[in-house]
């Protein structure tokens, strides 16, 4: 199991609408005994990867959590999910509940992993590495950016030390400052030197999974 580590400030303990019936949402896919949607466990990863306290909080979690960073690993791509069609096939009674401007949440709501480097990572997760401490380097494997609407939701970093995950949280009520990961390295390298040496070289650069 994954080692969870929150980074986001939180101003209150109540989520937004949305949030909430994503959640509530995704609870009737992890209970759901038998695939029903093709892309199942892709809507649950989804689900899990927006809960701004970290993808396995919740019990109901862990399992597609875990099979996500088996996944990832091995280079395998990372699952789909149509919340359209999924929201869709909810029943009436609870389509009634929810309101109507929620009900497209799957437009600009989606996932997308990023493959971790010194060009695409944390500030907080950039150190010097081998040989000697002159290789800038990232300390996580990957980010995954949640968005919906459109807009930035979570953002979790994984593959930290093997298994530890740092999760960013943006959706309302966050007082974290978003930033552009692409942009660290360049503002590490003008805040440190390379140890020894004052310069450094960069090892690897994200991309698109």
């Amino acid at each position: 199991m994954a080692k969870t580590i929150i980074v986001e400030n939180v101003r209150s303990q109540k989520l937004d609408r949305k949030f909430l019936w994503v959640a509530a949402s995704g609870a009737i896919y992890i209970a759901s005994p038998s695939p029903v949607f093709a892309d199942e466990w892709g809507c649950q990863v989804l689900l899990c990867l927006a809960d701004p306290r970290g993808p396995e909080t919740e019990s109901e979690c862990k399992p597609p959590i875990e099979k996500l960073w088996n996944a990832l690993e091995h280079g395998k791509s990372f699952p789909t999910c149509d919340l359209n069609s999924s929201a869709a096939n909810l029943s009436p009674d609870v389509r009634s509940s929810v309101p109507a401007s929620a009900r497209n949440a799957g437009q600009g709501t989606g996932a997308q992993n990023v493959g971790a480097g010194p060009n695409y990572c944390s500030p907080n997760l950039l150190f010097w590495g081998p040989p000697e401490q002159s290789m800038l380097t990232c300390g996580a494997r990957g980010a995954i950016n949640i968005t919906i609407d459109n807009q930035l939701f979570t953002r979790v970093w994984w593959g930290i030390n093997g298994k530890t995950t740092v999760t960013e949280f943006y959706g309302q009520g966050s007082t974290t400052v978003p930033y552009d990961p692409a942009s660290s390295a360049q503002q590490f390298l003008s805040k440190t030197d390379a140890p020894g040496s004052g310069s450094a070289t960069a090892v690897g650069s994200g991309g698109n999974h």
